[in-house]
Formats: structure tokens, C-alpha cells, sequence
């Protein structure tokens, strides 16, 4: 990093802290904005609070009953009591647990008859970093539950028993049901009140349909003839859907890192709860889907219409709890007429988050995808990934795609890297020039007169110090891109090359008997080789390209930076390191060919040619002048009021 790198990065400093200053808030403004933060949050914390204990009283009173009911030693009496309690839905509360598969080549779906809902869902092409089947649902951690009031009794289809139907299918023997490319199945599970009749059907139905080659499920609520069983003043049903995410790649921190709850409003962006603590968020407008996303895969509830309100949060595991991450929860209301059947169209997303293939649903799904803010996004968006998928459409390893992504990157920034060289071998050329100009002005209270004659020596050299800081402005946008990209590129997933066997985490070639600060418990050799090659062009640049500028104890700050990355990347994805790592090495190759390439003796026969010509002052020069002039003139007055 030479002197026109560091007033780049200056430059930015000072531009961004300039506008927050400017748009800072007054200290009135900043109380009443806390006064309504805190507000709204106690108002939250609240609600949430009511509609927790509300949730367990109503889920302890149901256990309590049941356990009461399961004692009563009397069939008769315990039947009665069971249809005290269920109402309607006291033939359905009793049965026998089935499970039934329904699969395509991607994913295999495993129901359960009584809740209607899913058991596990296994996605058939991905395994675990440790090489197990990969479910992104269990069971046992899994909570999808319809509620709603019937006959002043609240009931949760979760404990209820639904009955399957599948089209031309006898499911009294055929448990396990297959989709083939181009075609589609429906699974559906009816929950059946007591009073439905084949003559007077009424029933709720949990309809599923999976297409062949598709991680999109289609699914239907639909009632049918329930306007006397479902209470006639209910205009929305409660959804209650809970997961337990279970790690799945090898770093619990990177993955946790990107773990968390996206979710889009109706007619507005992608927004999400933060990652890095456990959080609450109330959705009080439509919203059109709810995202349980890890690190590669995500579970995705999206509404066909819109889903009126909801609640989601996020509590997160400790690490001792075996494979679990994070908590996910969403409190959903969906809109319902109790005049009428419903058909409440929704869908299923069970997948990988490869950007590809959330942008072709059309959904802004891919907008869970980290790759970046504004401008490091549409890099990423608009250039790297059709270039990278371009280069994996020839079945390269991808290992050799990243180095032939890196080598079309620093072809097509060569002409700004040659511009940033050229304008500091001018300042290299004028290097003696420089230190002369220090010894004319060595002292502190002749800065002034010093800065004035750089000035003037670069306007008579036709040397631009600032020549240097838009080539690494215009730089700096694809160094952040990269450095979102790698980490969150599906691509990467489990894919090896030469000692790492998965460039999407970090490579280990020593797993250490304990653990270092700040460090970790293993060495990432791309990492260190990264680190190691920033040192050298650290070392390179300071000897090739210094101008005898730099301020005081910024080489050892340089030399500090590649130590800083050591630790800084040693968890990151191997992928980003060994990019880092190439684009290093590239470097090298380019400050040696512009070594040969640039003529330093020709820009200094410019140069000196410069020096000849008359040079017109700019109206910024005459003010620079002029102040210097009223200064030494104040200073001269001082002198002689001192002497008086």
C-alpha cells in the first residue's frame, strides 16, 4: 500500500464521516427517536409477552385435559369428557400415528397423519458436511399447528389425526409414493369433524403437490362446509410454524453468522431479523413470505395471496447443544370467511440457496443471498455471477474457475492498475526533488511554504498527486464484491481442491489440541499462504514504488494489516482466501512487467521537459499564495511587536 492507496482510503474516511456529520441528527432529535425506540419495543416486548403466556396457558390447559381424560378409567365416561373438551373434533383426537413418502429426484417428503403436516423433508442431492442425509426439517423439532375456536373451544390440529388421500392411490398399502420428471402428485390429509357425512362433507384439508425435478411445493388449505363448526366470528385462522435448524456445514459460526429470518412485505423489499442476536419482529402489514434461511439451504412459507400479519422471532442454541443453531418461529394469520368454503392457496420452498434457482421463481428469494450493498451487489449480480456460472458450464474444478475468475478480473483492471503504476513512478521521479524541498523548509512553522512548493512543483512537472487514488477508488467496489461472494456462492459447496475439501468453509491442515485467541482451533494453509503474500507485496510495493512520502509509522501499520487478515480470515471460506491468495501472486506478475514496460528514464526527460514550460497559476494556487503571503506578513508583525 503506497502513499496514493493511503489518501484513497483517507479520501473515502473523510467523505463518509463529512456526510454523517452533515446529516446527524440534533440531540433533540436523537431523544425523541429514542423515546420512540423505546417505546415501540416495551409495546412489543408486551404483545409478545401476552401472546407467549397465552400460548402456554392454552397449551397447558390442553395437556392438563387430556392428561385428565387419558386417567379416567370409564370408556363412556372418558368419551364424553374427550368430547367435552374437542367438541366437534373428539373422533379425531384419537387414532394411530402413520407416515407417508412422497418424493422427486430432489427432496423426499415424509408426512404425518396426525398433525397433517410434514415430519422431515430430506433433500436428496446435498449431504451433511459429515456426510449424513441432509434434512432441513425433524419432527421432533417441528411445530406446524392450524388454531381456531369451534363451539368455544380452541382447537390445534396438531393433535389431531387426519386422514390421507392420494389420486389413484390405495394408501391403505402404498406408503411411499414416487414423482417422475414432467409429471405432478397431490397429497392431501383431511381432518374430519363429527358431524361430516359423505352427503354433507365438511372437513379442513392440507393439500400438497410436488412436480418432478421441483424444490416448489404447492400447498392448499381449503375448507370445505365448516361455516357451522369453525366459530362464525372468526376473519382470520392462527398459524403457528416452529423449526429447530440443525447444523449442517462444518463452521457453527460462519453458518449461525448466516442464519436468521428473511421475510418480504407485500409491495415492499426483502428485509430480515439481525443474525448476530435473538429477535423479535412484528409484521403488521400483508406480507408475502417468511424464510427460515441457514448458511446453503432455506425453508420458505410464501402466500398466494398474502399473509395479514405476522409474528416471527429467533432464539438461538448454546453450542453444546448438540447440532441445533437457532429457534425459528412465525405466528402467521391468514385471512378466512367463515360464510363460505376457503381455497387458501400457498407454497413450500425446500432448497438450496444457489441464486439461479430462488431468482426463477420470480419472488426476490435470491435477495437472501448476502451479496452485498448497492454497488457490491450489482457487481455481483450483474458481472461475477454469469461469469462464474458461464466458466462452471464447462465442468471445470472449481478451483481452476476461481483462478480463471481472478486472471479475467486483473485483465480487465490492468488498465487501471497500469495508470496507478505510471502515477507513481512520476512520483518516484520526483522523489529527490521532494526531499530537496524538505531540507529547504525543515521546520514545523514552514509547512505552509513547503506544501506551497509541492504544489508548485507538480503543476510545473505536470504531476497529478492525486493521480493515483481514482485507480484504487475504482478497484476497491470489486476487492468487496469478491469478499461477499465467495462466502455465500452455493457453488462452493463441499467442493475441493488440492488440500481443501470444501471451499464454502475454512481449510484445516493442523486441527490444534486447543485454542488460540481471536485465532481458532485449526490452520487454514490459504489463509497463511494469503497472509504470507501480502507481506511480500507489502514489502515489494514500500521498495519498488516509494516516493519518501510516507507518514510516520504507516509501514509498520502496513506490515500489521497481513497479521490482522491472518486472524481475521482463518474461519472464512477457503474459496475467498485462495481468490486472495491468486490475486496477490497476479500482482507480482504485473509489477514486474511494468517494471519492463515503463521507461522511468522517459518520464523523467518529460518531466524535466515540464519543468521548462511557463506554467499558468490556477485561481487555487493564487489563493494558496496569497494566504501564505498574509501569513508571513503576520508572522514578520509579530516578530517586531516581540522586539518592541
Amino acid at each position: 500500500m503506497n502513499r496514493d492507496n493511503i489518501i484513497g482510503l483517507i479520501l473515502i474516511f473523510v467523505i463518509l464521516i463529512g456526510f454523517s456529520i452533515l446529516n446527524a441528527p440534533s440531540e433533540e432529535e436523537k431523544l425523541e427517536a429514542q423515546r420512540q425506540r423505546d417505546s415501540i419495543a416495551a409495546l412489543r416486548a408486551e404483545e409478545q409477552h401476552a401472546r407467549d403466556a397465552a400460548a402456554a396457558m392454552a397449551e397447558e390447559t390442553i395437556a392438563t385435559e387430556k392428561e385428565e381424560i387419558a386417567g379416567i378409567e370409564n370408556d363412556s365416561i372418558r368419551e364424553a369428557a374427550l368430547r367435552d373438551r374437542m367438541g366437534h373434533f373428539a373422533g379425531a383426537a384419537t387414532g394411530e400415528q402413520d407416515f407417508y413418502t412422497v418424493e422427486n429426484d430432489l427432496i423426499r417428503l415424509t408426512f404425518s397423519n396426525k398433525g397433517g403436516f410434514l415430519e422431515t423433508v430430506e433433500l436428496k442431492e446435498f449431504k451433511t458436511w459429515d456426510q449424513r442425509p441432509l434434512k432441513l426439517l425433524y419432527g421432533d423439532n417441528n411445530i406446524f399447528n392450524l388454531q381456531f375456536y369451534s363451539a368455544n373451544r380452541l382447537i390445534s390440529t396438531r393433535e389431531l389425526y387426519f386422514e390421507p388421500q392420494a389420486s389413484g392411490f390405495d394408501l391403505t398399502d402404498v406408503k411411499s409414493l414416487t414423482v417422475n420428471p414432467g409429471s405432478e402428485l397431490t397429497f392431501s390429509l383431511r381432518l374430519y369433524p363429527d358431524n361430516h357425512t359423505p352427503e354433507n362433507p365438511k372437513y379442513i384439508e392440507f393439500a400438497y403437490t410436488l412436480r418432478g425435478n421441483d424444490y416448489m411445493i404447492d400447498f392448499n388449505i381449503n375448507t370445505v362446509g365448516m361455516y357451522d363448526v369453525i366459530a362464525a366470528n372468526s376473519s382470520f385462522l392462527n398459524l403457528d410454524w416452529q423449526m429447530d435448524l440443525h447444523q449442517l456445514e462444518k463452521s457453527r459460526k460462519n453458518e449461525m453468522n448466516g442464519t436468521t429470518i428473511h421475510y418480504k412485505f407485500f409491495n415492499d423489499d426483502v428485509e430480515k431479523l439481525r443474525e448476530t442476536r435473538d429477535a423479535t419482529e412484528n409484521l403488521r402489514t400483508s406480507v408475502r413470505w417468511i424464510s427460515f434461511k441457514q448458511q446453503f439451504f432455506s425453508s420458505v412459507l410464501i402466500a398466494g395471496n398474502n399473509f395479514s400479519s405476522a409474528v416471527v422471532s429467533t432464539q438461538s442454541y448454546e453450542e453444546a447443544q448438540d447440532e441445533l443453531l437457532r429457534r425459528m418461529t412465525a405466528a402467521i394469520d391468514i385471512p378466512y370467511n367463515p360464510r363460505e368454503n376457503n381455497f387458501i392457496p400457498m407454497h413450500f420452498y425446500f432448497g438450496p440457496n444457489h441464486f439461479n434457482t430462488l431468482k426463477a421463481y420470480d419472488l426476490k428469494l435470491e435477495e437472501q443471498i448476502p451479496l452485498g450493498w448497492a454497488l457490491f451487489g450489482w457487481i455481483n449480480r450483474f458481472i461475477v455471477i454469469p461469469v462464474f456460472n458461464y466458466l462452471d458450464s464447462f465442468n471445470l474444478n472449481y478451483g481452476i474457475i476461481i483462478l480463471i475468475l481472478t486472471l479475467l478480473l486483473k485483465l480487465v483492471l490492468f488498465p487501471i492498475a497500469f495508470k496507478t503504476y505510471v502515477s507513481q513512478a512520476r512520483m518516484r521521479v520526483l522523489k529527490p526533488d521532494i526531499e530537496e524541498l524538505s531540507q529547504k523548509f525543515p521546520k514545523k512553522e514552514d509547512a505552509m511554504k513547503k506544501q506551497q512548493a509541492q504544489m508548485a512543483l507538480y503543476k510545473k512537472a505536470g504531476v497529478n498527486p492525486m493521480a493515483g487514488c481514482v485507480p484504487m477508488l475504482l478497484q476497491f467496489p470489486f476487492l468487496i464484491a469478491m469478499f461477499r461472494f465467495f462466502p455465500s456462492s452455493f457453488e462452493l459447496r463441499q467442493e475441493g481442491f488440492l488440500w481443501a475439501d470444501d471451499l464454502s468453509t475454512y481449510d484445516s491442515i493442523i486441527d490444534l489440541p486447543f485454542e488460540i485467541p481471536w485465532y481458532g482451533e485449526h490452520v487454514s494453509l490459504f489463509t497463511l499462504l494469503m497472509a504470507v503474500s501480502t507481506v511480500i507485496y507489502t514489502h515489494m510495493n514500500s521498495q519498488m514504488m516509494s516516493t519518501g512520502t510516507q507518514m510516520p509509522g504507516m509501514k509498520t501499520m502496513m506490515y500489521f494489516m497481513p497479521v490482522m487478515l491472518l486472524f481475521i480470515f482463518n474461519d472464512f471460506a477457503s474459496g475467498l482466501s485462495y481468490y486472495y491468495f491468486l490475486a496477490n501472486v497476479i500482482t507480482f506478475g504485473q509489477m514486474f512487467a511494468f517494471r519492463y514496460m515503463i521507461d522511468e528514464d522517459k518520464i523523467r526527460r518529460r518531466i524535466e521537459e515540464n519543468k521548462k514550460k511557463p506554467v499558468k497559476k490556477s485561481s487555487w494556487q493564487k489563493r494558496l499564495e496569497e494566504m501564505s503571503k498574509k501569513q508571513q506578513q503576520m508572522q514578520q508583525q509579530q516578530q517586531k511587536r516581540k522586539k518592541r
